[in-house]
């Protein structure tokens, strides 16, 4: 194994949650502002913080929006599923000795809202929330802040995930990344690993 931490973000790469979260902003932002975004105008929320989504739409009341974009994940949350194969490469990992962590952009009260339920939530060991450092992806800082946690140094760690943020994370901290092809939402992304599906990611870092 090349790697003894294999850290994922979350949406997009370990959860299809892209319908649940824009359906859900788009309730909030209806409820709150009395505004209609087409679906297709919201996917530039994929990948960010929640409050700087908000701020790109310049809502009223930030925080009242929030509160209600949750609770409409919570009630949609029949939307959210595992990427198929995700659960058995994660088994395989764990099987070869692996470390998996988690790094995500979304607050701790956010990532258990949505993780509580998964089968794989106990397969983590560390995971770094929005909440967990003051500066968020593309900033390295929530990487570097799993490294110091974990005693772990840049070479012994890969980094999986969908978004251009999570390759300039990546790659600000020195650590190798994997274009997770299978829940992109944008193109030209640079990677040392491009799987389109789980099974191709384990078979490309045990080569």
């Amino acid at each position: 194994m090349r790697y003894s931490h294999i850290v994922f973000d979350v949406d997009g790469t370990l959860l299809d949650t892209a319908r649940c979260i824009l359906v859900s902003l788009q309730d909030a932002l209806k409820e709150t502002d009395g505004i209609s975004v087409e679906y297709n105008d919201l996917v530039f929320a994929l990948g960010c913080t929640s409050l700087v989504v908000l701020d790109r739409l310049e809502v009223k009341d930030p925080q009242a929006t929030l509160k209600l974009w949750v609770e409409n994940e919570d009630k949609y949350s029949d939307m959210i599923r595992l990427f198929d194969g995700v659960r058995e490469l994660l088994e395989q990992l764990k099987e070869n000795g692996c470390e998996l962590g988690i790094v995500t952009s979304r607050t701790r009260e956010e990532f258990d809202l949505i993780f509580r339920r998964q089968p794989v939530r106990d397969m983590f060991s560390t995971t770094i929330c929005a909440t967990d450092t003051d500066e968020h992806k593309p900033s390295p800082a929530p990487l570097l802040k799993y490294m110091e946690q974990t005693g772990t140094s840049a070479g012994e760690l890969l980094y999986v995930g969908d978004s251009p943020g999570d390759e300039r994370c990546a790659s600000a901290a020195g650590v190798d990344f994997a274009l997770a092809v299978w829940g992109i939402h944008a193109d030209g992304i640079p990677a040392k690993y491009f799987p389109k599906t789980p099974q191709e990611l384990y078979k490309e870092i045990t080569k």
